[in-house]
């Protein structure tokens, strides 16, 4: 029996054949180069087919193949939505792999549930029971693990703390992505910048922002000022909400934010239960990128019964 992880972004796919152990024994990345709907499902099969056969392994032999996507893994009706990737409204990826792949069984959970399976697995959150993984990129997530228990909620959307309402009165701006993604993703940051500057070919991204904060742009600190205040208002939720022992930072914008952890947590001091703050850490992210694909792989040995 074998175990393949499978991390799946917007644009690459990360997969990895894993050892009993939790060893990496094989891996390969691949760009997605505009591939929609079921080319994107084809390319997993392909890539998958290509560890085993490098391994000298069998198609027909038993495995496991853990994947994570970027989006919505309902696990009532095995189909996925995937915003990032065209014609992933509620495609049927459990029933395509199975029918691709003999003698697989497939577990395929979203990105924010194998971020926290990974920190937990292997990270800087390992061997906590209840742990957060607040990930902060183009968008905003949060993967939840209470009592060793990943939370889902009735239809995987668990955890889209994107939507968490910090800035009242509510505005049309929110309507899109939510008002935390509103001031403190990384999407969301850029076009404050643009927003209140009214210089849009300064701000094309988030990094454009840190480095004008780092120079002393009033712009870019009050911008940044404000995404400070609202990481430490929302994980201030979360710690009076989950009561966790750590939450762990990572994503895209956890990176060049990273030098504002301290900050945060002052902050979400100032708005947490008291003791529930005081018993919780923030910690960078130790997996440099890796969360998704470990936790892909923690489901397939997870299916296994070795871990």
């Amino acid at each position: 029996m074998h175990a393949i992880g499978v991390d799946l972004g917007g644009t690459k796919l990360h997969a990895a054949l894993f050892s009993f152990t939790g060893d990496v024994i094989a891996e390969h990345t691949v760009l997605l180069e505009g591939r929609t709907g079921k080319q994107v499902a084809e390319l997993i099969v392909t890539v998958c087919d290509l560890l085993l056969e490098e391994q000298g392994i069998s198609a027909e032999e038993e495995k496991k193949v853990g994947i994570c996507v970027p989006g919505i893994a309902d696990t009532r009706t095995d189909k996925v939505w995937a915003p990032n990737i065209p014609g992933w409204d509620s495609f049927p990826l459990k029933e395509y792999i199975i029918a691709a792949m003999p003698a697989t069984e497939t577990i395929i959970a979203s990105d924010r549930t194998c971020y926290i399976l990974g920190e937990t697995w292997q990270g800087v959150a390992q061997g906590h029971t209840d742990a957060i993984f607040l990930s902060v990129g183009t968008g905003i997530g949060a993967g939840i693990m209470v009592d060793g228990h990943v939370l889902h909620g009735a239809a995987d959307i668990a955890g889209a703390i994107g939507w968490m309402a910090l800035q009242p009165p509510f505005t049309d701006e929110y309507s899109n992505s939510g008002c935390f993604e509103t001031f403190a993703s990384g999407t969301g940051i850029a076009a404050q910048a643009r927003k209140l500057s009214g210089q849009p070919a300064v701000y094309l991204d988030a990094r454009s922002v840190f480095e004008a904060y780092m120079r002393g742009n009033t712009v870019a600190m009050r911008v940044i000022d404000k995404a400070v205040e609202c990481w430490g208002m929302a994980s201030a939720n979360l710690v009076s909400l989950f009561n966790p022992r750590m939450i762990v930072w990572g994503g895209g914008v956890f990176g060049p934010a990273m030098k504002f952890l301290d900050r945060i947590y002052y902050e979400a001091c100032k708005w947490a239960q008291p003791i529930s703050i005081r018993q919780c850490r923030f910690e960078a992210s130790s997996l440099s990128q890796k969360a998704g694909i470990l936790g892909a792989g923690r489901l397939a040995l997870e299916a296994m019964n070795v871990l």
